[in-house]
């Protein structure tokens, strides 16, 4: 059976620092398989008025992955119920992949307001979760409560710590920065060419 880490996320845009995670979920500190970059319609927990449009995120996911064998992009959630939640996610998944073992790759950041996801009890009984760190939250000083947690699969990753953020990303490109090297190459040229985040 294989395993399968979902790293969920709006990915606006895609950059380094999510692909350097996922190399190093695989390449170091992980069993799993694959990563799949799970595209997220509407993050219940975010405004939808800084997203780019869903096709755009997905084909700028699908040019930073290329013909990576270990990574892929999932636009499950667009033909799923809005808002979306993991959990119901997870469950449509495993339905239509009876083969796979799904596992959660989030950082610190997520993992701090868990309490408030969907089924969150379920989630962190069923699902094993990868947790890697963000700045002002540090891996082993997750800030929910531990009673929540006491029986979850959690695993600590020692990841290098991303600075970078895709917030930053769309802040850096609307006041015009040359910012080519915080993205894949195809991925900059895109926006480039199609002027996103300009405005």
């Amino acid at each position: 059976m294989k395993k399968t880490g979902l790293y969920f996320g709006s990915f606006n845009p895609i950059h380094i620092g999510h692909l350097a995670i996922a190399n190093y979920m695989i390449e170091f500190s992980s069993d799993l398989d694959h990563i799949w970059f799970v595209i997220s319609p509407q993050n219940p927990l975010k405004k939808r008025s800084t997203l780019l449009a869903n096709h755009h995120r997905l084909h700028l996911a699908e040019l930073a992955i290329g013909n990576d064998p270990e990574l892929k992009v999932s636009d499950i959630e667009f033909n799923l119920p809005r808002p979306s939640y993991t959990i119901d996610t997870l469950t449509y998944l495993e339905e239509r992949y009876p083969t796979n073992r799904f596992a959660l790759i989030m950082g610190a950041d997520n993992l701090s307001t868990i309490s408030k996801w969907k089924n969150h009890d379920l989630l962190l009984k069923k699902y094993e979760i990868y947790v890697y760190p963000r700045p002002g939250y540090p891996a082993d000083q997750i800030g929910t409560d531990k009673n929540i947690l006491e029986n979850a699969k959690i695993h600590i990753v020692d990841a290098p710590l991303m600075e970078i953020s895709s917030n930053f990303i769309r802040t850096s490109l609307k006041k015009g920065k040359n910012i080519r090297y915080f993205l894949p190459p195809k991925v900059f040229e895109y926006i480039r060419e199609m002027h996103f985040y300009e405005k």
